[in-house]
């Protein structure tokens, strides 16, 4: 599975309301723009659009803040799977995204 979408699902239950300027931005426009889209069409899937978006910005946030803008790359290589130790990295890093958001209401029997 590509990282972008293992990212995009690893909690799309849940978002964080940061602004993307919060941190110094390390990502590349254009990969920045590929992992909002896939993420946010990945997470739309289980939450509303406007709580995909939070939720993805804050991802994003996390990420720019807790690597470099190679690592970013390597998160987002198309070409070459990241490591399993990047990986892992990466989803400890977004996992505060969820931490602090409301739990969604499970669905009445």
């Amino acid at each position: 599975m590509p990282t972008k979408r293992l990212l995009a699902l690893a909690t799309p239950l849940l978002a964080l309301l940061l602004p993307l300027s919060a941190h110094a931005d390390n990502w590349p426009a254009a990969l920045k723009n590929d992992y909002m889209k896939d993420c946010v069409a990945a997470a739309s899937q289980n939450i509303d659009k406007k709580t995909a978006t939070q939720y993805c910005a804050c991802g994003a946030d996390k990420l720019s803040a807790n690597f470099s803008t190679a690592q970013i790359k390597q998160l987002m290589s198309k070409e070459v799977q990241p490591s399993a130790e990047l990986r892992a990295q990466a989803l400890k890093a977004i996992e505060s995204c969820r931490a602090t958001a409301p739990t969604p209401a499970k669905p009445k029997k």
